[in-house]
């Protein structure tokens, strides 16, 4: 790991290719070796490479996303991990992203990034969905579930650029509180998918790729059986908080009524 780590001290992240070794260096690394210290204690079966190294190649890739604006600012010198081969589309410097007058390329390169990261996603549900460990389980999804979170809230968003973009105390508590199974894993990740579907812009030049992966997800997802047995992250609760505030608003509308009624 340090060895890999420091490779790039001296070399930028050029390719997707060198964005991926870097990223694996950094956290794929710790995917792998906590298949093993699973497998090693009894607890787990042991995973794969490819999956192991996906799992932490998700959070990491998140993690570089939502953190541009820290990095680029960094004093004395700027750390750059976003791949020269996606930003270099768009701009001709990766801090020209943070400045007002390429706020709409700046988007399409996030979007760029976003979707470049949802590749793992399919891997991360499987790692998970073979996990027997409730201990183990847990520690290992709700990482998952906020890096999803997270894409989501950053996709389309240009706030990535002016300020830190997070999940809210509130829906973060709730992931930690709700997940407990596979199933409540499968209702996140579909919660999300459907998130960054909504904010899909038709015009954006990654738009098939992007809905592709995400459809990817969300019919895996489907497909589990799971969707049925959850409560959701997100849509039944919009629609629950919806329903709250049409009762009050009708309660206040009858109730101005009577006050207003003659009484006899």
């Amino acid at each position: 790991m340090g060895t890999g780590m420091a490779k790039f001290i001296l070399k930028e992240v050029e390719t997707i290719d060198d964005y991926d070794e870097y990223c694996h260096y950094v956290a794929g690394l710790v995917g792998l070796g906590l298949s093993k210290l699973f497998h090693a204690a009894g607890k787990e079966d042991l995973a794969s490479d490819a999956l192991s190294n996906s799992m932490g190649l998700f959070l990491q890739k998140t993690n570089i996303i939502r953190d541009y604006l820290e990095d680029i600012n960094e004093i004395p010198k700027s750390r750059m991990f976003w791949p020269r081969q996606i930003w270099s589309k768009y701009v001709n410097k990766l801090e020209d992203l943070k400045y007002e007058e390429n706020s709409e390329k700046a988007v399409q390169c996030l979007n760029d990034m976003v979707t470049n990261a949802l590749i793992h996603m399919e891997d991360c549900l499987k790692y998970m969905a073979a996990l027997r460990d409730p201990a183990i389980f847990k520690f290992c999804a709700i990482p998952q579930i906020m890096a999803i979170g997270t894409l989501a809230l950053c996709y389309n968003n240009i706030e990535v650029f002016r300020g830190v973009v997070k999940m809210r105390r509130g829906l973060t508590a709730k992931v930690i509180d709700r997940t407990k199974s596979i199933d409540d894993v499968y209702g996140a990740f579909f919660d999300f998918a459907s998130v960054i579907k909504s904010k899909v812009d038709k015009n954006d030049p990654h738009a098939t790729k992007t809905l592709s992966r995400v459809e990817a997800v969300q019919k895996l997802c489907r497909d589990s059986g799971a969707l049925s047995k959850r409560k959701s992250y997100i849509i039944n609760n919009e629609q629950n908080s919806t329903l709250i505030v049409a009762l009050f608003i009708i309660l206040a509308i009858i109730y101005a009524y009577l006050s207003a009624s003659p009484r006899i």
